[in-house]
């Protein structure tokens, strides 16, 4: 039995029961594609649910606004993939009337979709025989042929490419692919993989020169930088806030937040009341206190934030409009969204010790 007989094979008998393996429809595929790219399934899925209930199709998605899309998002990061899943359902329902584009060369000029997003759709939705390649197939393809080019580099990218497309079965392209992830996933993981109950243990390249651990190979990482913010969390005396949209092309381009003091270093009170921004925002007097006392670090793909949350208690702001009781309503960083949490149960906690 060869080798994509041997996996698909396995998957019939492995897979996991997940609702996007139960359709041809390709809105959902798709759906399911975007939500898990740098997303685990089982965080994926309750936001798959959520949205095929809330937006069953693709011109219910269209229509809605690009905030309610955005607070939907919530929690699940990297926004840009919800703004162009936005973007293209708009263009699909209004320019193409609905109508998916059915073949690879045509979808992946869909924005948003790359190489793996179309040829994940193609198959799936319409049996075309185009082999993904993402990273649980660049692991199975690494381990199982031996193969140590490093995976994010230009040269192998095209070079498991080219041996992806000539494993896929073309009878069968669906299964194939879904088959290689799978695999992928919950056999030849990236740590601890189950080599000793693998169906390709006896021809594994990998697992016969004991290079399990050491594939795939991946160059250097970026450089991480380090950002610091300060968020002042605004309170007037009538329960407002000010929250703003953030424009621009950044990570939380569409997201709401706190007036944001960005700094080159950690500040104490003293420092951030010394900031010209500061100073420009809050012209009266004002009650300021550090809600974390130690710095929360929100990691990104290459940049971490050390942040605090300064809560400043004033009489009145002009900039003041967004009433706490409707703050939920808006989309938010999940850094923002953990504060609020944080924040909203210390002010129960609070609220129950004074009814005692």
């Amino acid at each position: 039995m060869n080798f994509s007989n041997k996996l698909i094979t396995w998957y019939l008998q492995n897979k996991r029961d997940l609702p996007w393996r139960k359709t041809k429809n390709p809105y959902f595929i798709w759906l399911s594609e975007i939500m898990l790219q740098q997303t685990r399934v089982a965080q994926g899925l309750s936001y798959y649910l959520k949205f095929t209930t809330t937006f069953p199709t693709i011109f219910d998605l269209a229509k809605a606004d690009e905030s309610t899309v955005l607070k939907m998002w919530q929690g699940l990061g990297y926004y840009s993939r919800a703004r162009n899943l936005h973007f293209t359902a708009k263009y699909i329902a209004n320019e193409l009337n609905g109508e998916f584009p059915a073949t690879f060369s045509e979808i992946i000029k869909l924005k948003g979709i790359g190489d793996y997003t179309a040829a994940a759709i193609a198959s799936f939705a319409f049996n075309e025989a185009k082999a993904v390649v993402d990273g649980n197939v660049y692991r199975v393809l690494s381990r199982y042929f031996g193969i140590d080019t490093a995976i994010n580099s230009t040269k192998g990218i095209k070079e498991f490419k080219t041996l992806a497309a000539t494993l896929i079965d073309p009878k069968t392209p669906a299964n194939y692919n879904q088959a290689i992830m799978e695999f992928g996933a919950i056999q030849c993981k990236p740590k601890k993989p189950l080599c000793m109950f693998c169906p390709l243990a006896d021809s594994c390249v990998a697992l016969q020169k004991n290079l399990v651990i050491h594939l795939p190979v991946k160059e250097k990482k970026i450089k991480v930088r380090k950002r610091f913010f300060n968020f002042l969390v605004i309170k007037t005396n009538d329960d407002k806030t000010i929250l703003s949209e953030r424009k621009g092309k950044g990570i939380w381009q569409g997201l709401y937040q706190f007036p944001l003091i960005e700094s080159k270093k950690t500040l104490n009170k003293e420092n951030l009341i010394a900031t010209e921004e500061f100073k420009t925002l809050l012209t009266t007097e004002t009650t300021l206190s550090l809600f974390n006392q130690k710095e929360i670090v929100h990691k990104l793909s290459h940049q971490h934030l050390y942040t605090q949350f300064w809560i400043v208690e004033t009489k009145t702001h002009k900039e003041a409009k967004v009433s706490w009781r409707a703050i939920e309503d808006f989309p938010v960083p999940v850094l923002i969204a953990n504060f609020l949490k944080q924040f909203q149960l210390k002010k129960y906690l609070i609220f129950l010790v004074l009814l005692i």
